[in-house]
C-alpha cells in the first residue's frame, strides 16, 4: 500500500506540483506520522489541561527512558523496544493512579515523586546502556527522530489512532464530564474510577507512540501546549477541543516540512515544539487584544 503512495508522490513531484523533497520516502512516512500524532495529542491534551495534570505526561514521558533501557538489557532490538516500552509505561501509569487512590498525598506532589524516580532511573540505565549501543540512540529517545519513522511505526501509530478515535467518539462526553465534575458523573452512574485508569493508560499509549516522533523530553510539551493555547481563546469546551487538535496537527506538520524545505539544521522534535510555542504566543496576544477591546 505504501509503495503506491510513494509512487503517487513521486509522480506529483515529477509533474512539478510539489517540491522535490516529497519524492523521499522517509519524508512521506514522517508526514503521515505527524498527521496521526498531532490530532491524538491535541485531543487528549484537552483532558490533561481540564484535569490539571500537566506533569502527568512529563512523568510518563520520562518513564520511556527506563522502558527503552530495560528493553535493550533484555535483548530487544535497539530500534524496536516496543514490548518493554509499552509494558513499563503502562505499569508506571497504573501504579501512579493506584497510589493516588490510596494516599492523601496531593496528586501534583505524587506525580513529582514519580517524575523524579523515572528521570533518575532512566538516566542511570541509559548511561549503562550507552556503553553497549550507539550514542545517537539516547538523542533519538530524548528528542525524537520522526524522519526515520518506518512503515511498522506507521502501522503502530494507525492502530493507536483508530483506538483513540473510537474511544473519543464513544466515550468522549463521559470523559469530559468526569474531568469537569466527577461528582455529577458519579451521580449519573458513570464509573469514574474506570475513566481515570483508562485515561492514564491512554496517556501511556500515546506517549510511547509519540516517542519516535518528538522524543520523551518533548512529548509532554506537545500534549500540553496546544490545549493550553486553545484554552486562552476558546469560548467553550468544544471550541477548545477543535483548536487544540488544529494547533497540534499544524505544529506537527510544519515542524516536519518547514525545516526540511528550508534545509534548517533543526530536528523535527524541537521544531514541532517551537511551532506549538509560536501558536501559544499568538493565542496569548489574541487574548490580550480581546481583553483590551472588551
Amino acid at each position: 500500500m505504501m509503495t503506491s503512495v510513494y509512487q503517487t508522490f513521486k509522480h506529483v513531484v515529477e509533474q512539478g506540483w510539489l517540491p522535490e523533497m516529497f519524492a523521499y520516502e522517509f519524508l512521506i512516512n514522517a508526514l503521515f506520522a505527524s498527521l496521526m500524532i498531532g490530532p491524538m495529542l491535541g485531543l487528549l491534551g484537552t483532558l490533561v489541561v481540564v484535569k490539571r495534570l500537566a506533569f502527568l505526561s512529563e512523568a510518563v514521558g520520562h518513564s520511556v527512558l527506563t522502558g527503552v533501557s530495560i528493553g535493550i538489557l533484555l535483548g530487544e532490538p535497539v530500534n524496536a523496544t516496543w514490548i518493554s516500552l509499552f509494558s513499563f509505561s503502562i505499569l508506571f501509569s497504573l501504579l501512579l493512579q493506584w497510589i493516588k487512590g490510596r494516599s492523601t498525598i496531593p496528586y501534583d506532589a505524587l506525580i513529582g515523586v514519580f517524575l523524579s524516580f523515572a528521570l533518575a532511573l532512566g538516566a542511570a540505565l541509559l548511561l549503562y546502556v550507552a556503553k553497549h549501543v550507539n550514542a545517537h540512540l539516547i538523542e533519538q529517545v530524548m528528542f525524537g527522530s520522526i524522519l526515520v519513522s518506518s512503515v511498522d511505526d506507521l502501522i503502530l501509530l494507525a492502530t493507536i489512532f483508530i483506538l483513540v478515535s473510537w474511544l473519543a467518539f464513544s466515550f468522549g462526553n463521559q470523559a469530559y464530564l468526569v474531568a469537569i465534575s466527577p461528582e455529577v458523573a458519579h451521580s449519573q452512574r458513570i464509573n469514574t474510577r474506570l475513566h481515570d485508569y483508562g485515561f492514564v493508560i491512554l496517556i501511556a499509549l500515546i506517549t510511547v507512540a509519540a516517542v519516535k516522533i518528538i522524543g520523551a523530553v518533548l512529548v509532554g510539551a506537545l500534549l500540553l501546549i496546544p490545549a493550553a493555547s486553545a484554552r486562552l481563546v476558546a469560548k467553550d469546551l468544544k471550541q477548545m477541543l477543535m483548536l487544540s487538535v488544529l494547533i497540534a496537527t499544524t505544529s506537527s506538520v510544519f515542524g516536519v516540512l518547514i525545516p526540511m524545505y528550508g534545509e534548517w539544521p533543526v530536528s523535527a522534535g524541537p521544531a514541532i515544539t517551537l511551532f506549538a510555542c509560536g501558536w501559544f504566543i499568538m493565542c496569548l496576544m489574541v487574548r490580550q487584544l480581546n481583553g483590551r477591546n472588551n
